[in-house]
């Protein structure tokens, strides 16, 4: 019988091992968030409602079914931070580290699941990435936090003021979208902050950043300016990423945010509301002024950058910005008649289109 046992482990595969480790995390989140402690009003939350706030903040979705500043207490507002920071990483990236840190050793399984969770090329290097996600994840967080407690810290006070920028940091740079701002109105987000310089550039910075994903930073870390010398997937990304960012930036500006349904809005409400609503919609889930004024045409861009979504190997969701790179790349190829679809002078073989 343990021989079976053992021989069903080693049959394991890595996408197994990633579903099991998310599906423990979120068990494990929303019986936590099911005590009593967790709540603000005595009682507890429901099976059903933890657990659907496990999965949303696991999975960096950011929809809620209960306001995250006004229910949960402070222990459950650092289950969802907590929840938040391992499904941003990855659950495997999460799990290598700590083996890593405990001293132990991470044998051929683990490292081929970490090269499967972050899209890494080669296994060889993984336990080094691992460690330099780990930098680059707390160092960013902590900068956005620093950056952030100004103005906080005035408005909430010195102790709630820190709480409140450590928490929006690691939801923005993990992509989340969970905010604490329901303390002013229930499920506000970040409205109140739409012409506030700082909290504006800090906050989509930290999406920019989480959503380009570690591999790029890896690139960018070594090889600095010289974009020649970047993978091709990090000048995918990058090119990708500017051309998400101008247009719709344009689109907000001179077509959504010039509709009369939005009232008379200053040049400069209109420049940050169209900066922000240009970066958050790609599964960072904050937003800036009332969604549901939005028209069918502004509806229907936001629905497009949240399917599309970040890189892959980064806190974004969606369909992965390299997806939508190779699809249209495919695409124009076949209309030019060309048999080689080519990317950066680079041909893209056929087994990664498949994909």
């Amino acid at each position: 019988m343990i021989k079976n046992l053992w021989r069903r482990r080693q049959h394991i595969s890595s996408s197994q091992i990633i579903i099991l480790g998310f599906l423990a995390v979120i068990l494990l989140g929303s019986f936590l968030l099911m005590l009593p402690c967790a709540t603000r009003e005595s009682g507890g939350t429901s099976f059903l409602d933890a657990l659907f706030t496990s999965v949303s903040a696991t999975c960096v979705t950011g929809l809620v079914v209960y306001d995250t500043a006004t229910h949960w207490s402070i222990f459950g507002q650092i289950v969802i931070l907590l929840l938040i920071q391992i499904g941003g990483m990855g659950v495997i990236t999460v799990a290598v580290a700590i083996t890593a840190i405990s001293g132990k050793k991470i044998g051929l399984m683990q490292r081929s699941t970490m090269q499967e969770a972050i899209s890494a090329q080669n296994v060889g290097g993984i336990v080094r990435l691992t460690g330099f996600i780990i930098k680059i994840t707390v160092l960013v967080e902590l900068i956005g936090a620093l950056l952030m407690m100004p103005v906080f810290c005035r408005e909430f006070g010195p102790w709630k003021g820190c709480w409140y920028a450590v928490f929006h940091s690691v939801s923005a740079f993990c992509n989340a979208g969970f905010d604490l701002m329901g303390v002013k109105s229930p499920c506000s987000s970040l409205t109140d902050y739409s012409s506030n310089p700082l909290i504006n550039v800090v906050i989509m910075a930290l999406i920019i950043i989480g959503g380009i994903g570690f591999l790029t930073w890896e690139d960018i870390k070594h090889h600095g300016v010289h974009i020649r010398k970047y993978r091709m997937q990090s000048k995918v990304i990058l090119f990708t990423t500017v051309v998400l960012l101008v247009f719709p930036i344009c689109f907000y500006y001179f077509y959504e945010f010039s509709m009369p349904n939005w009232g008379n809005m200053t040049a400069k409400e209109k420049i940050w509301s169209s900066l922000f609503q240009a970066v958050a919609p790609r599964t960072a889930g904050f937003n800036s002024v009332d969604l549901s004024l939005v028209s069918e045409p502004g509806q229907l861009m936001t629905i497009v950058l949240m399917l599309i979504g970040g890189a892959p190997g980064s806190t974004a969701g969606g369909m992965k910005m390299t997806t939508i790179a190779v699809l249209f790349l495919a695409m124009l190829s076949t209309f030019r008649r060309k048999e080689d679809v080519n990317c950066f002078g680079r041909r893209i073989t056929e087994n990664v289109i498949k994909n």
